[in-house]
């Protein structure tokens, strides 16, 4: 993807409502803060607050969850690191494709969520969405960085055919350095072979399961690839889909169907019509547009839709959502930003008239929200900028020890 970002980057911007959910971004110290975070069709006004329904997701170490490693493009943008991310399920990080950068922006989660599955030593597999280089760049540091960090064992490397023989010339470039380790002085006796990959190459399908979690690769339409993928995870009645690099795929409706989160590609529309005439005729049929992105999603119906890999081209995180909103679509969105983290959970929404504007079904008293008035019917936003809980309902759930923040929000 190509097309330079020219505004600074905030923690990833929210806009829409949706019941039970609760976003996760970038600072420290645990607070519920209620903003104006709403979908127009999803708002009623408040005095000065917004309002919380249901109970915000589980954030513990079982929450199915999506960590934003990052949602760069080959422009060398540095607020966003190269296109990663880790699906979390129990106490195992599931990583999606190895942008540069990505064994730090791993340790950068780790540190500010304390999340342990994503532990340098612990990041031991990987789901390729397809081989592009930034999507891949990033591998050989996954491959090495991790074993050099005592990793167990080798890295299990899922993708498309010519995963192999990628895997196979990264370690071979870097041989000497394996030899240099293995033959000098450092202590490898624990975890000799742990340099190596276990390759398994798919066409689509079942790729891997196991106690935590089923993963299925989902054909995509990114030209010219013969093979690209999205990614569906499950657990326990849960859903996240990741669409990879793709213009609309039919596939990723049918695969979301529904699911709690769909993490998206996406460019800005507007932005388009000023970009040169063979990159409009690439972008038209390799990428998703905002505006067609909405259609999908109408189809699809994720809980949430998470922006993901953005081309803003001078747009902002603001105009995207703003491009999606008017091309129809009404459900909850955000646009990631680095280190976002967004749980798949559900909380009941209580029938229309029964909340109190400026309080929470579970009767705290929601925040001020910084000059904009709106109730924001079941969407748990999480922010970290001061002490103490506001909103007794989306706080019931969280656990103290993590440190939780949360994307800017727009109604």
């Amino acid at each position: 993807m190509t097309g330079l970002r020219r505004r600074p980057v905030r923690p990833g911007h929210v806009g829409g409502g949706a019941a039970g959910w609760a976003v996760l971004g970038r600072r420290s110290a645990l607070r519920v803060r209620a903003t104006a975070a709403c979908i127009l069709a999803a708002c009623t006004t408040g005095a000065g607050q917004a309002t919380f329904f249901g109970d915000a997701a589980d954030t513990g170490e079982d929450a199915l969850r999506v960590v934003i490693l990052g949602t760069g493009t080959p422009n060398a943008d540095p607020e966003r690191s190269g296109p990663a991310l880790a699906v979390i399920a129990g106490e195992q990080a599931y990583l999606v494709d190895a942008g540069p950068g990505i064994v730090r922006r791993a340790a950068a989660a780790q540190a500010r969520h304390e999340i342990g599955a994503l532990d340098a030593a612990r990041l031991d597999m990987v789901f390729l969405t397809h081989l592009h280089s930034d999507h891949t760049l990033g591998l050989p540091d996954l491959v090495f960085t991790p074993w050099v960090l005592d990793r167990p064992g080798p890295l299990h490397v899922h993708g498309p055919p010519g995963t192999a023989a990628m895997a196979a010339a990264i370690e071979s470039a870097w041989a000497e350095d394996v030899r240099a380790r293995l033959d000098g002085l450092e202590p490898r006796e624990a975890n000799r072979d742990a340099y190596q990959s276990r390759v398994f190459e798919t066409t689509g399908g079942l790729v891997h399961e196991d106690e935590n979690v089923r993963i299925t690769a989902i054909p995509v339409l990114h030209r010219p690839w013969p093979h690209a993928f999205g990614y569906k995870f499950e657990a326990e009645g849960r859903t996240i889909v990741v669409s990879g690099d793709t213009r609309p795929s039919p596939a990723l409706v049918a695969a979301c169907g529904g699911c709690d989160i769909l993490v998206h590609e996406v460019y800005s529309a507007r932005q388009f019509r000023s970009r040169p005439p063979e990159w409009q005729r690439y972008h038209a049929v390799v990428h998703t547009s905002t505006t067609e992105l909405a259609d999908l999603a109408a189809q699809a119906k994720p809980r949430l839709l998470v922006l993901y890999h953005q081309l803003f081209w001078g747009a902002s995180d603001e105009d995207l959502l703003t491009e999606v909103r008017d091309a129809g679509y009404e459900g909850a969105v955000v646009s990631a930003a680095d280190l976002d983290v967004y749980v798949a959970g559900v909380g009941p929404t209580p029938p229309a008239g029964d909340a109190d504007a400026g309080t929470s079904a579970r009767g705290g008293r929601a925040g001020p929200t910084a000059g904009r008035s709106a109730t924001a019917k079941g969407f748990g936003m999480l922010d970290a900028v001061g002490q103490g809980a506001v909103g007794a309902g989306p706080t019931r759930a969280l656990r103290p020890t993590l440190r939780l923040g949360l994307g800017r929000v727009d109604s």
